[in-house]
């Protein structure tokens, strides 16, 4: 039988990326000391791969798809098909930010002010390129983790950190210089995978269906009875991707409603639909929209 080989990223992101895999309707399931997870598609095989190399493997075709971040495939510098983003992580669904980093009291304010300085960092490549770009010369080193420490023990001049809030940089005392890039999660896949239309196939089935899960995630239905006589009021609250469904009940007098909503708007959005008339107000979770 002929298999997709599947990238899953290992560390921070692997929990949230097989959960993610979980609402598109793939169980995967991770074994201890074991780098190849169980996934109940047999048409898939799975392998545990670092973010920072997964690129490198999807793109000599040792994977055929993988998820990894846009900062690693800029690292890599490799020749990946870029077929979706996916914006998830281990606690948002916000963006990251690799961010210029320097202590409270240093006196670098601007990236010109890194001219001849010591800069450590995992995104070495990225960050010599940025540099270049903005015509600064300045040293910059492997970090092997720890990062932040190396400015606050003034080992280097400046770091280049990865960041969702920055409030660990502000707690070490450290001071953000300014934003190199905003980075997120993204499915690649190998160009002579997208060549072979078998493959291509199942590529854009789990493409479909993870963007379908993330799109969900953000939203819940809203169910409701409304008397007709408020309907026009009621309706006027309710944002929905289109328009909201009204359907009559059996009886005189009542209507029902659903509609989609942002999740984040649902607690204040209830008490004024139930201000408006509405009754027997259901609130439920969505899988998918497609």
């Amino acid at each position: 039988m002929r298999k997709l080989k599947l990238g899953i990223p290992k560390g921070s992101l692997e929990s949230a990326t097989i959960e993610l895999f979980g609402r598109a309707g793939w169980d995967i399931r991770s074994r201890s000391r074991n780098y190849f997870p169980q996934i109940d598609d047999p048409e898939i095989s799975c392998a545990l791969v670092r973010s920072q190399e997964m690129a490198v493997y999807v793109a000599n075709g040792t994977l055929d798809i993988g998820l990894t971040g846009l900062d690693w495939i800029l690292e890599n510098d490799v020749d990946v098909v870029e077929v979706c983003d996916l914006v998830y992580s281990k606690s948002s669904d916000r963006p990251c930010r690799w961010v210029l980093v320097v202590p409270q009291d240093s006196p670098i304010q601007s990236l010109q002010d890194l001219n001849g300085k010591k800069i450590a960092t995992e995104l070495v490549n990225f960050t010599r390129r940025y540099l270049e770009q903005h015509g600064i010369e300045a040293k910059v080193e492997f970090s092997w983790g720890a990062t932040e420490a190396k400015a606050v023990e003034g080992l280097v001049d400046a770091v280049v950190e990865i960041t969702e809030t920055g409030n660990t940089i502000k707690a070490h005392g450290l001071r953000i210089v300014c934003e190199l890039l905003q980075t997120h999660t993204r499915l690649i896949a190998n160009q002579g995978a997208l060549n072979d239309p078998w493959k291509k196939q199942k590529i854009d089935q789990i493409a479909l269906l993870l963007q379908a899960s993330l799109r969900a995630h953000q939203k819940v239905a809203l169910s409701m009875n409304v008397p007709k006589g408020k309907i026009a009021k009621l309706v006027a609250l309710l944002p929905s991707l289109h328009a909201p469904t009204v359907s009559h009940l059996y009886g005189e007098g009542w209507l029902a409603v659903e509609t989609v909503v942002d999740s984040d708007k649902v607690r204040d959005l209830i008490p004024r639909l139930r201000a408006a008339g509405a009754e027997g107000i259901l609130e439920y979770e969505l899988r998918k929209i497609v």
